[in-house]
C-alpha cells in the first residue's frame, strides 16, 4: 500500500504489482539455485521498505521508472541480508542501462548505510520500521485514524 499511496502519478500501478516483482525475483534467484531458501521475509521485507521508502518519491512517471528503483532497493537489501556473496544482476534489471542501476545503488549506499547498519544493529530501530510498514498496510482507509503516516522518516 506504500508504494500505491505514494506513486500517485502512476494511475495504473497496483499495490499488488510490486508485490510480484520481489516474488519473482526471488523465485527467479531460487530456480537458478542461486539460494537454498527464499530471501523474501518479513525481516528482509523490513529492510527492503526502509530503502524504497527512501529512494520512491512519488515523482515517478512511469511504472518501469517504480520497478526500476524497487529492483535496485531488492539488489542492495539481497546483497546486505542475503546468504551468498554474491548475486546475478541479470533478475534486478528491467532497463538497457547499467550504469542508471549503478547510480541508484551509489545513490541509496551513500545515503543510508548508515541506517543499512543501525536496523541490524539496534532492535528498536528495527521495530520503528516495522511499526511503520505495518501501519501502511492498515492504512488503506483515509479515515481509519491511523496514528503513523506511511513513509514516515
Amino acid at each position: 500500500m506504500f508504494l500505491h499511496d505514494r506513486c500517485r502519478k502512476l494511475r495504473d500501478f497496483q499495490a499488488g504489482d510490486a508485490v510480484m516483482w520481489l516474488r519473482a525475483v526471488d523465485r527467479s534467484l531460487l530456480l537458478q539455485g542461486w539460494q537454498d531458501v527464499a530471501f523474501i521475509n518479513p525481516a528482509n521485507v523490513v529492510f527492503v521498505y526502509m530503502l524504497v521508502r527512501e529512494l520512491v518519491d512519488g515523482e515517478e512517471t512511469k511504472e518501469a521508472e517504480l520497478q526500476a528503483a524497487v529492483l535496485t532497493c531488492l539488489y542492495l537489501s539481497y546483497s546486505y541480508m542475503g546468504n551468498e556473496i554474491s548475486y546475478p544482476l541479470k533478475p534486478f534489471l528491467v532497463e538497457d542501462s547499467k550504469d542508471k542501476f549503478w547510480d541508484r545503488c551509489l545513490l541509496i549506499v551513500n545515503r543510508l548505510s548508515s541506517n543499512m547498519l543501525r536496523i541490524n544493529a539496534e532492535p528498536g530501530f528495527f521495530t520503528e520500521i516495522f511499526t511503520e510498514l505495518k501501519a501502511c498496510g492498515m492504512n488503506t482507509n483515509p479515515s481509519s485514524g491511523g496514528n503513523m503516516p506511511c513513509g514516515a522518516a
